[in-house]
Formats: structure tokens, C-alpha cells, sequence
């Protein structure tokens, strides 16, 4: 036993060593200032506000909400997420000690032609055991291969905050276009009925003789084309209305309106702060360096597996050929040691492997 704790404290003082290069941000030639001058280190960001804080529109909440409940591409990162969350349970459950229970219950017939004389044909053996199996992490193999996953997990996150900011923007763009051509097909039909007014006063001013046949054609052609803009304006308000549904998950249809825009709010307006800053919180920045972390942690992955994979197994139980004696003192076994698997040959696969990470 005493031979044994001393290998094995040595492997457990090194198993603070990691191989790899750790993480560094890198530098970004960013203005210190912006070009106005203004620099204001306030935390906050329009991007850190929840997207119900910037629309008081009630219909127009509903239409987001909708949108994010329906759409596929949030649906598809959702699931990216959850995925990479139980890669990283996966992944960090490596890092402990593994102990499963087992129990057997054997018969063997030995060969009348091997088997000593005196000794009978057939041997029943019952055992149960305790196995302990825990991999020493000396060269950080483990801890980097959990370092990807966490960074595989930020990626998704911000990949799914990116999918979220953008669907959201897409649906409040179009509903206040939409909100906008309401406004101006109202506008436009005002302008028809004032035009057609108009024209019925030249008319009568015309048969009275009071006014050219100039000045009746001049109203009609005014008219007319006050009158033609009405069509090109429905046509955008339905192209617009069928984006809303294709956003929203539905079938082509009209979409019901809450405030007018005039009645329309902006969201706070909220300091832009230093620029540096401002690129930390883009979400498609933060999932790239997220997917760098996760890349140059595979590095130290990658050239672990040059050295020793060292690991602590045993077990613990009892076993005898008799099942009336298999909980007897006499019955108890167990073993203890470590495990060292040193690749020796593996036709270039871990330096093909060392060179696709890097």
C-alpha cells in the first residue's frame, strides 16, 4: 500500500500543471474617444435593455412576441444552446471520480482435459463490488476540454441573443413601415377627396363660364395622379403585412394595429458610451471570441495527448463460490492502483490533430 500513495501523491502535485496557451484578448485598434469627442464610461447600453423596455406598444409587444415563439431560427438556437449545455455536463463530468456498483452471478465448466484431478467439473462464483475509476488530470487534458465547452456555451448564448436582437429589430422595422403607410395612404386619400372637391368647384366655375378649359384639364390631371399613388400605397401596405406574417409564422394576412405612429414612443436614450465598450456588447463580436476561446482551449486538448493518460482504478467487494459465504469476512476483496496508457503509435493522428486545432 505505502508503494502505491507515494506515486500517487506525486501525480495528484501534478496534476496542477496545463498544457497550451491560455487565452488572451487580443488588441483592438480602437479610437479612445468618439469623433464628436463625447466619452461617456456609462455601463449601461441600449443592448443590455430587455426588448419589452423599448416599445410601448402594446400590439406591437404582442407581434413580438409571437414572432419569438414562432420563428425557427430562434427555435434552431434554442436548441444550440441546450445542446452545448449538456456537452459541457458531459465534459466536466470527466474531471471527477467515476464509482458504479456491479453484481454477478457465474457458472464455469473447466475442460476435463486442463482441470487438476480431484476438482470438479463445474465452479459457481457470486461476487459484488464497488469500482472506482478517476482519470489524474497532470496535463490539463480535462480541464481544457471543459474550457471548450463553457466557450462552446457562450457562443450559443450570444448566437441566440444575436437571433433574438434581429428578429426583434426585423419586426419592429416592418410594423412601423407599416404604421407609416397607414399614414400615408390616409394622407393620400384625404388628398384625393380635397382634389376631387376642388375639381367639382372648377367644373362649375367652367360651365358658368367663369374659368378656361385649361384650368378643368390642369384639375383633372391633378387629380388623376393624387389618385394613382393610392394603389402603389396598398400594394406596399400588403407586401408589408405578408413580411410581418412570415415573421410572425402565419399565413399571409392583415395585421392588426395598436398606436398610431404619431402616438409611437422611442425607446431611452441611453449614453453610447466608450467605443470599445459598445463592440464588447455586440453579440456576433462576443460569439466570435467566444468561439476563439473555444478554439485555442482544443489546443492544450489537442497536445495532452502527446503524454501519458495517467488514471487511480480499484475496486472493492466480495466474491466466493459459495452464495451462503459471499458476506463473510474471508470473502472480501479489493484492489488499488494507478493506470498509465502512453501512445506510442498512432499513424500521425494527434499531431494531424495538434495541427487542425492550431
Amino acid at each position: 500500500m505505502r508503494r502505491i500513495v507515494a506515486p500517487v501523491a506525486l501525480c495528484l502535485l501534478l496534476a496542477g500543471c496545463t498544457l497550451g496557451p491560455d487565452y488572451r484578448r487580443p488588441g483592438v485598434a480602437s479610437p479612445a474617444v468618439w469623433r464628436d469627442g463625447q466619452a461617456t464610461p456609462d455601463p449601461a447600453s441600449l443592448a443590455d435593455l430587455t426588448w419589452w423596455e423599448l416599445f410601448a406598444d402594446e400590439e406591437l409587444r404582442g407581434l413580438v412576441r409571437s414572432a419569438i415563439e414562432a420563428n425557427k431560427d430562434l427555435g434552431i438556437a434554442v436548441t444550440r444552446v441546450d445542446q452545448a449545455r449538456a456537452q459541457l455536463g458531459v465534459t466536466r463530468a470527466a474531471q471527477f471520480p467515476q464509482l458504479d456498483a456491479g453484481a454477478s452471478a457465474t457458472t464455469n465448466r473447466t475442460s476435463d482435459n486442463v482441470r487438476p484431478r480431484g476438482l470438479g467439473g463445474e465452479t459457481d462464483l457470486f461476487s459484488t463490488t464497488l469500482d472506482l475509476s478517476f482519470e489524474i488530470d497532470i496535463w490539463g487534458r480535462l480541464r481544457r476540454a471543459s474550457e471548450a465547452a463553457r466557450a462552446d456555451l457562450l457562443a450559443s448564448e450570444e448566437a441566440r441573443r444575436a437571433v433574438v436582437m434581429t428578429l426583434v429589430s426585423d419586426v419592429a422595422s416592418a410594423y412601423l413601415r407599416l404604421r407609416e403607410l397607414d399614414v400615408e395612404l390616409e394622407t393620400t386619400q384625404r388628398n384625393v377627396a380635397s382634389r376631387r372637391r376642388s375639381l367639382q368647384i372648377v367644373r362649375d366655375r367652367f360651365d358658368a363660364g367663369l374659368t378656361s378649359a385649361l384650368d378643368l384639364r390642369q384639375a383633372e390631371a391633378e387629380l388623376a395622379s393624387t389618385a394613382a399613388l393610392i394603389p402603389d400605397l396598398e400594394r406596399q401596405v400588403a407586401q408589408t403585412e405578408n413580411q410581418l406574417s412570415i415573421l410572425l409564422g402565419r399565413n399571409p394576412g392583415s395585421i392588426s394595429r395598436g398606436r398610431p405612429l404619431a402616438g409611437q414612443t422611442f425607446p431611452p436614450t441611453v449614453p453610447a458610451g466608450l467605443p470599445s465598450a459598445l463592440l464588447a456588447r455586440r453579440p456576433d463580436i462576443r460569439q466570435a471570441e467566444a468561439g476563439l476561446i473555444a478554439a485555442n482551449a482544443r489546443i492544450g486538448v489537442a497536445k495532452a495527448a502527446f503524454f501519458p493518460q495517467i488514471s487511480l482504478t480499484g475496486f472493492f467487494g466480495v466474491e466466493s463460490v459459495a452464495l451462503s459465504d459471499l458476506f463473510t469476512g474471508p470473502s472480501r476483496v479489493w484492489q488499488f492502483g494507478p493506470t498509465v496508457t502512453l501512445p506510442i503509435f498512432n499513424a500521425g493522428r494527434n499531431r494531424a490533430t495538434l495541427e487542425l486545432t492550431e
